[in-house]
């Protein structure tokens, strides 16, 4: 699988590959992708992070701001195929695709979120909470965090987050922990976007 950005120059369209874990954008040449001729992007405009299988697009403080498909980045996203990214006055593209045996490209999509009941949404709007601080990206709250957040038991939570591990088909990890798997999934697949969060949702009493 090949992920990767088409940046569109005054020359045409180049293809910049996303072979690291973290890639910076921004008109300084320290850069990992150099916008030098784009006036309007800041010396270091944004970044992209690896999470999990997809990648996390987060604004530096620019002064122009950073787009997805038209609409400004705060705090962060998650990058779905075919997204539309606007920094400064350049357009870039998030592509994934995968070579076939006559080297043809084929495009991957993520598979939507599975149907959830809305006590599991409210599982996952506490569990994925903390991935949208900025600071512990990737760290999801733990069982007691989301138990307290909820008012409800500890195994009560257990008891969900054992049907959504089903739902998103996750396996068990080499390290026990799915929590982070779960919640990179939520994330990517648009289960839980920045909007639930703002709106902190699930605080009521288990029904």
């Amino acid at each position: 699988m090949h992920e990767y950005l088409e940046v569109t120059v005054s020359t045409g369209v180049e293809l910049q590959p996303l072979d690291s874990d973290r890639v910076t954008i921004g008109r300084h040449a320290g850069n990992d992708i150099v916008l030098a001729a784009d006036d309007s992007a800041s010396r270091l405009h944004a970044v992209l992070e690896r999470l999990g299988p997809g990648w996390w697009l987060r604004d530096l403080g620019s002064r122009n701001g950073t787009y997805v498909n038209g609409t400004r980045v705060a705090g962060g996203r998650a990058l779905q195929h075919g997204d539309e990214l606007r920094i400064g006055t350049t357009r870039l593209v998030y592509r994934i695709s995968r070579p076939t045996d006559d080297d043809q490209a084929v495009t991957l999509a993520r598979e939507p979120a599975p149907p959830l009941t809305p006590r599991e949404r409210e599982v996952l709007v506490a569990l994925c909470r903390p991935v949208f601080s900025g600071d512990v990206l990737g760290v999801p709250a733990s069982t007691r965090s989301i138990a307290a957040e909820l008012v409800v038991t500890e195994d009560a939570v257990k008891q969900h987050l054992l049907r959504l591990y089903d739902k998103f088909a996750l396996p068990p990890t080499s390290s026990g922990n799915r929590r982070v798997e779960l919640a990179r999934e939520a994330v990517l697949r648009g289960a839980v976007s920045p909007t639930d969060i703002g709106t902190g949702g699930g605080r009521s009493a288990s029904r």
